[in-house]
C-alpha cells in the first residue's frame, strides 16, 4: 500500500481509472466520492423474454433505469447448460473450457486457477466484506471459495424465502462491500411446467418481489447515500418451452445481464455484454485492477467498445435458403463494414446463399442454422461477427470450391516501429481446409502472419515489426475448402506498441 493514503482511497482512485471510458465515465467523478459497494442477483433458470412477459415490476424498474443485456450460453462439448456450468461461468468471468465445470458434477472444476470474483476481492483487500447466500447448496459450497468472508447454503426448508431474509437482513444490517444472492423458484417451474406456461411466469412474478425486497433493503441503508451501489441480475442458463434444459436449443442457452448503477444510460440494451463480464465489471467497480495474468474471458462493461463488424446490425436481414432459422430473425449481410471488404473472386457458385464467402452475423442467427456442430462453442465472439461457414455453404447444390478472403481496411503505422495485431479466432478443422492470416506492407505482396489446422478458441495476438517506410498494414483472412467446418473472426484491433 502507497504510504499515507488509506486503503479506501487507493480504491475509489483506481476505481475512477477504470472507468474513464465507456457510459460510466459521466459519473466517475461524482461516484468516486462515494464508497463503491456491489450486488449480484442470480436467477436460476429465468430467461429475459418471459420477464418482460411476466408481471414484474422490480425487474422493469432495474432495466428502465439501467442496461439490459441479452446473453448465450455454450452447449455440448464444451458444458452442459446446467446450472454447475452457468453460476461457475458467471463467477469467473472465464467460460467452461477455463473453468472446467462441464456438469454439475464438478468433477475436476479448475477453480484455483481460475477462482470466483468475491475470492478475488478478499485476495485484493481482505478488509472488504464478502457474503453469499444461496438456495443452491452448490453454490456457497463449491463455486465460492472458503476465502469469502461468509457463505451461506440455505436450509432447503426455507428455501427462496430464507434466501430473500438472510440477503435482506445482511443488506440492512450490515455492511457487506460485494454480495452475490442466487434464488431458485423459477427454474423450479421451469422444470414442472416449462417456460411457456403461466406457472413460469407466476414464478417470475414472486421471484420478482423477492428482488424488491432486496433492492430495497440496499437503497433503504442509512448510509446510502454515501455509497455507490452496482446492481446486477443474470441467470444461469434459460428452460424449453415444455421444461428442462442441459441441451443446446435456443431457449435452453439464453441468459442475460440486467445492470444497474451510476453511469449506466437508463433504459439502454447492448448486444455485446455477455455473461463473463459480470465478475469483472464487480471488480471494476470495487477498484480492483484486472490482471491480465488471470485470463479473464470476460471484460468491465464500462471498456467495452463495438468494433466495426458490429455497426452492421441494423443492416442484417432474414433467412433466403437458411430453413431452420424463423423468418422474423434478422442475422445476416455479405455487406462489408465501411473500410472493409470480401474478395469472392476465387469462389465457387451456387450453394446457400447466406454463407457464399465472408457472412457477417450474429451467435442467434448463426447457431441456429444446424444445432451440434460445435457453433455454440463460439463463445468469445460479440454482437456480429464474420464467418466462413463452408459446411452450411454446401447444403444447396453448388461447383468449385470455397475459397474466400476478408480484407481490413489499411491501417496507418508510420512512425511506428512495432504494431500488435489481435483478433478473436474460432476455428474448427476438417479435412483439407485452410485458414491463413496474411499482412501487407503499402499494398504490397501479402506475406504469411498465421495459419492454422486445429482447433483455435480465443483471443490470437501477433507482435510485428514495421518495415522501413511502411506507411499502412493491410490484414486478409482467407479461408479455403469444401463442404468442410468454418472459421469466425471478430474484435479486429491494430495499435501501436
Amino acid at each position: 500500500m502507497t504510504a499515507g493514503l488509506p486503503r479506501r482511497s487507493l480504491l475509489l482512485g483506481t476505481a475512477a481509472a477504470a472507468l474513464v471510458t465507456g457510459p460510466l465515465a459521466r459519473t466517475a467523478l461524482a461516484a468516486a466520492a462515494r464508497t463503491p459497494k456491489v450486488l449480484v442477483i442470480g436467477l436460476d433458470g429465468t430467461m429475459l423474454n418471459r420477464i418482460k412477459d411476466a408481471d414484474a415490476p422490480n425487474l422493469d424498474a432495474l432495466m428502465a433505469g439501467g442496461l439490459t443485456a441479452a446473453s448465450s450460453l455454450y452447449a455440448n462439448p464444451m458444458a452442459e447448460t446446467s446450472s454447475g456450468p452457468g453460476w461457475t461461468t458467471i463467477a469467473t468471468g472465464v467460460w467452461p473450457d477455463k473453468h472446467n465445470v462441464k456438469d454439475n458434477n464438478f468433477t475436476a472444476p479448475n477453480l484455483a486457477a481460475y477462482p470466483d470474483w468475491l475470492t478475488r476481492v478478499e485476495r485484493a483487500d481482505s478488509a472488504l466484506s464478502t457474503y453469499v447466500v444461496a438456495s443452491w447448496a452448490s453454490i456457497p459450497n463449491t463455486i465460492y471459495s472458503a476465502t469469502v468472508d461468509t457463505r451461506v447454503a440455505t436450509p432447503s426448508a426455507e428455501y427462496d424465502a430464507g434466501t430473500t431474509s438472510r440477503a435482506v437482513a445482511r443488506l440492512r444490517d450490515g455492511n457487506p462491500d460485494a454480495v452475490f444472492v442466487q434464488l431458485d423458484n423459477v427454474d423450479h417451474a421451469g422444470h414442472a411446467s416449462g417456460s411457456a406456461s403461466q406457472a413460469y411466469l407466476d414464478a417470475i412474478k414472486g421471484v420478482d418481489g423477492q428482488v424488491g425486497q432486496i433492492v430495497a433493503a440496499v437503497r433503504g441503508r442509512a448510509t446510502y447515500a454515501q455509497e455507490d451501489w452496482l446492481i446486477m441480475v443474470t441467470a444461469d442458463h434459460g428452460h424449453t418451452p415444455t421444461g428442462g434444459h442441459g441441451g443446446s436449443t435456443w431457449e435452453e442457452r439464453q441468459t442475460f445481464v440486467i445492470a444497474n448503477g451510476a453511469g449506466l444510460v437508463a433504459g439502454s440494451v447492448r448486444y455485446d455484454v455477455r455473461m463473463v463480464d459480470i465478475a469483472p465489471t464487480a471488480l471494476a467497480h470495487l477498484g480492483i485492477a484486472i490482471d491480465p495474468a488471470w485470463s479473464l474471458d470476460g471484460a468491465p462493461i464500462a471498456g467495452l467498445t463495438p468494433d466495426a463488424f458490429d455497426a452492421l446490425r441494423p443492416q442484417l436481414t432474414g433467412r433466403v435458403d437458411e430453413t431452420g432459422i424463423a423468418a422474423c430473425v434478422l442475422g445476416f449481410t455479405h455487406t462489408a463494414p465501411s473500410g472493409w471488404s470480401v474478395d469472392n473472386s476465387a469462389m465457387g457458385t451456387g450453394g446457400v446463399t447466406e454463407w457464399r464467402g465472408w457472412s457477417f452475423t450474429t451467435d442467434e442467427f448463426w447457431t441456429r442454422t444446424q444445432r451440434d456442430q460445435y457453433r455454440e462453442l463460439n463463445v468469445r465472439s460479440r454482437n456480429v461477427f464474420a464467418v466462413a461457414d463452408s459446411d452450411e455453404w454446401a447444403d444447396k447444390s453448388f461447383s468449385g470450391t470455397y475459397d474466400t478472403t476478408l480484407v481490413s481496411p489499411a491501417y496507418p503505422v508510420s512512425g511506428l516501429a512495432t504494431v500488435k495485431v489481435e483478433y478473436t479466432s474460432y476455428y474448427q478443422q476438417d479435412g483439407a481446409q485452410t485458414a491463413k492470416v496474411l499482412a501487407s506492407w503499402n499494398g504490397g505482396t501479402p506475406v504469411q502472419l498465421a495459419s492454422y489446422s486445429s482447433l483455435v478458441n480465443g483471443r490470437q495476438t501477433h507482435t510485428l515489426t514495421v518495415p522501413a517506410g511502411a506507411g499502412t498494414l493491410q490484414l486478409r483472412f482467407r479461408y479455403t475448402g469444401s463442404n468442410n467446418w468454418y472459421w469466425v473472426v471478430d474484435n479486429v484491433r491494430v495499435y501501436g506498441v
